[in-house]
Order: C-alpha cells, then sequence, then structure tokens
C-alpha cells in the first residue's frame, strides 16, 4: 500500500499545530499588508489579521510561491510515495491551477484536487482524505473521489457590514449606502466555485433563519433528506467574534440535534472580503465510500 501525504493549505483552518494531530501538511498562505508580506500562522495571528484590517491597513491575499509548493513536496517525497493536495477553491484563487501545473513535473506522484472547497469545507476534504488513505486508496484513487464530491458541500455567509464588500469592488458604493441606511444583513452563499448573493436579511435574527432553512433544503433535497444516519456533516463558522459564534453554535446544534458540529474561524482569505462580526453555517454530504 502506497505511503500518501495529505497536504493543504491554512484556508482550511487547519493550525500549524493542529496539523501534526491530524496527520495533515499545512502551507500558510501569504498576505500583503502595507507592502509587507505575512503568512498566515507563521507570523500572522487572527488576532493580528483583524487588528490591522480594523485600522485600514492595505490587505490583500496571494498565493503561495511555486518554490515554496514544490519545496514542502519535494521534503515530503522523501518519506512518502504519493502526495494528495488540497488547495482552496480555483474559484476563489488562482493557486490551485498553480499547483496543477507544478504537479506536472512530478510524473504523477503529485494529484492535485480541484474540488472548489474552502475554509471548514476544505478542511473536512483533508480529512477524509486522510481516512481514504487509510482504506488503502491511492493518490489518483482519492483525487477522483474527492472530485466526485465536489458539489455535495454547502456554505452560508451572513455579514455584519457592507463595508469590505464595496472596498473590495463586488457592490458599488450606491448599494453599500442602501443597504447600511436599511441596516441590511447580507447572506452569501459558497457553492461551487463562486461566493455568490444568495439573500437579504433586515436582521440579524432574520439571517440565521435563512441560514438554517437553506442548510435544511439541501439536506431535504439535495443530500438525501433527514436520516437515522445523518448523512451529512455540519458546522459553523465566523469571523473575529468568537462569543456570537458560540452562541451561534448552540442555535444551530438545537436546530439539528444529534448531528455531528465543528466549529472553526473563516478562511482570512475570506475575511479580507467581508469584514469582522461574519457568522457561517456549512453543510457536507458524508462520502459514499464510508
Amino acid at each position: 500500500m502506497a505511503k500518501i501525504a495529505v497536504v493543504t493549505d491554512s484556508n482550511s483552518g487547519i493550525t500549524q499545530a493542529q496539523a501534526p494531530e491530524l496527520g495533515i501538511h499545512v502551507l500558510p498562505m501569504p498576505f500583503m499588508i502595507n507592502g509587507q508580506t505575512f503568512f498566515e500562522d507563521i507570523d500572522l495571528t487572527q488576532e493580528q489579521f483583524y487588528e490591522m484590517l480594523a485600522t485600514g491597513a492595505d490587505i490583500s491575499t496571494s498565493q503561495p510561491s511555486p518554490e515554496a509548493v514544490m519545496k514542502l513536496w519535494d521534503e515530503l517525497l522523501k518519506e512518502y510515495d504519493e502526495i494528495v493536495h488540497i488547495p482552496m477553491s480555483s474559484g476563489l484563487s488562482g493557486s490551485c491551477q498553480s499547483a496543477v501545473m507544478l504537479a506536472q513535473e512530478y510524473e504523477g506522484r503529485v494529484q492535485v484536487v480541484n474540488n472548489q472547497r474552502i475554509s471548514v469545507t476544505q478542511r473536512r476534504s483533508a480529512l477524509d482524505a486522510r481516512e481514504l488513505a487509510a482504506k488503502g486508496m491511492n493518490a489518483a484513487q482519492i483525487k477522483d473521489t474527492l472530485e466526485r464530491d465536489k458539489f455535495n458541500s454547502s456554505i452560508y455567509i451572513m455579514l455584519d457590514t457592507l463595508y469590505y464588500l464595496k472596498k473590495g469592488g463586488r457592490i458599488t458604493p450606491a448599494a453599500a449606502a442602501i443597504g447600511t441606511l436599511l441596516k441590511l444583513k447580507p447572506v452569501l452563499q459558497i457553492q461551487g466555485e463562486k461566493l455568490d448573493a444568495f439573500a437579504k436579511a433586515r436582521t440579524t435574527s432574520q439571517g440565521k433563519s435563512i441560514m438554517i432553512n437553506a442548510i435544511k433544503n439541501d439536506i431535504n433535497n439535495r443530500f438525501g433528506g433527514f436520516t437515522e444516519r445523518r448523512e451529512v456533516r455540519l458546522a459553523v463558522a465566523y469571523t473575529f467574534d468568537k462569543d456570537a459564534a458560540l452562541a451561534w453554535r448552540d442555535e444551530v446544534s438545537a436546530a439539528f440535534p444529534g448531528y455531528e458540529m465543528h466549529m472553526d474561524p473563516l478562511s482570512l482569505s475570506v475575511a479580507c472580503h467581508i469584514g469582522p462580526g461574519a457568522l457561517a453555517v456549512t453543510c457536507c454530504k458524508k462520502l459514499e465510500t464510508e
């Protein structure tokens, strides 16, 4: 049986400290802040990121350099036979396509998974890859399994502010001004490649109800319904405000009693565009091989 290394990036929410415990290797994502390069969870913590964001710092995301990616792969291939590399969604970053091109130099020993995941759903894919490797699948088989499963997940995110969408040019200043005046709480969706508008809520409570009902609809209409096997995994995510996130987790748990629940901060690459105070709920269908 081939010895498989599972690699993902820090957008998965897996920290450098957690990575060895989970048996997963994590590539830190780079950020440019006021012209200086920082690496997530190396010399840039969640707290430092939000402090800089609050001061109006010029923050932009980047992708790992080819040198950083290949250095990690080369080191791992001294110990492992093959690598499964799971980057963030190709619809949200160019890092996936770059990794696909780099992998061509490795004669099939590196398989790059393009399954449109980010944050806690990307984390789930990395854990699934590790479990599939333990069952005896090779890297190519794991890649095929995860890519067949690519659309079996959803993320719904309620924003606390429209400021960062306006700043990033994703909505017009006029739309942001109207939304702020009306105190709208936009709900966004990540399903597949893109971050899209899903609904507009007048209150936080209404936004939470919209997200919970959206997950219920996905379970009923896409993921086989509410069965005793509980064939989906749920998670909540957030930006910056952990206390609000803990309360949100309790609300989601009450709405889905008996379901597995995980909580993590949203990826900083997503937080750049949506700002602090966001709450999210996600679901992933369990792999059919389980």
